[in-house]
Parts: C-alpha cells; sequence; structure tokens
C-alpha cells in the first residue's frame, strides 16, 4: 500500500519561496539566479538538465558531473553543474522532498544558485547561506514554493 510519493517517482521541479515572513518580497532565490545570473545558455542547459534528472528519477540519472549529490556538511543537496563563458562555473542547490504535503509527486525543489570563477571554490558562507535557505524552506508544510 503506497502511502505517499515515492523516489521510483517522476518528480516535479518547483521552486522555493521565502515566505514573506522571512522575507517581505517573497523571493525565490533558485529562480531569480536563473534567470538573473546565469547567461541565457547556461539557463536553457540547466533546465534542461532538472528536466531530464525529474524524468529519470533523479536517483537514476546519470549526469555525467551535470548532477551530482554532495557530501560532508552538504549531504542530502543536489547541484547541478554548469560552465559558462570565459570558464565561469554556474551552480544549482536542490533538494528532493518526499515530505510535501498536499502534492501528488516528489518534489525536485530548487533553492539556491551560486556562480564562481574557474578552478575556485566556493565559501563556507556561501554553503551556510544556501543550507539556511533549505531550513528555511523545511520549516513549513505546507511547503512555501513557487
Amino acid at each position: 500500500m503506497r502511502t505517499g510519493p515515492s523516489s521510483d517517482d517522476a518528480h516535479e521541479i518547483v521552486y522555493f519561496r521565502r515566505h514573506r515572513v522571512d522575507d517581505p518580497g517573497e523571493s525565490a532565490p533558485g529562480r531569480d539566479f536563473l534567470r538573473k545570473v546565469c547567461p541565457a545558455k547556461v539557463r536553457v542547459k540547466m533546465e534542461a538538465v532538472l528536466i531530464a534528472v525529474a524524468a529519470a528519477p533523479p536517483k537514476r540519472f546519470a549526469g555525467g558531473g551535470q548532477w551530482e549529490a554532495m557530501h560532508g556538511a552538504m549531504t542530502g543537496w543536489f547541484e547541478v553543474r554548469c560552465n559558462g563563458p570565459r570558464r565561469h562555473h554556474y551552480r544549482l542547490f536542490c533538494l528532493l522532498d518526499y515530505d510535501a504535503q498536499g502534492v501528488d509527486k516528489p518534489l525536485l525543489v530548487i533553492v539556491d544558485g551560486r556562480d564562481k570563477p574557474f578552478q575556485t571554490e566556493l565559501r563556507e558562507q556561501d554553503y551556510a547561506a544556501v543550507r539556511a535557505m533549505g531550513d528555511e524552506y523545511r520549516r513549513r508544510n505546507p511547503r512555501s514554493l513557487f
């Protein structure tokens, strides 16, 4: 007997939207990153990866470095990776959600994004900010989505 969404199901792609209590503008950091920071070619490529991952579903997707499970302090997070012009790197941070109330499918949640120059690492403050957005997302159920 099935009680809810399964990791074997195709996932629905959604964006985390900040709650008005935490952000009066109710921004969607991952969506804003894709639309305002990523060059058009990077955005198109990332969206194609997300569609393929969601349909696969995620645990079966073999993405050749474009979809990666993260480790250490970022365990439980997934990252879409894309290289842009002038060897600049773009990262989209995602969560898989099987506990969201009021949805029929499991969710592939786009939470936030970051970019960095070639051959550099993101700072721990960047990862901490992403994790904080994830904590904010999980704090409410039904989830705050866009």
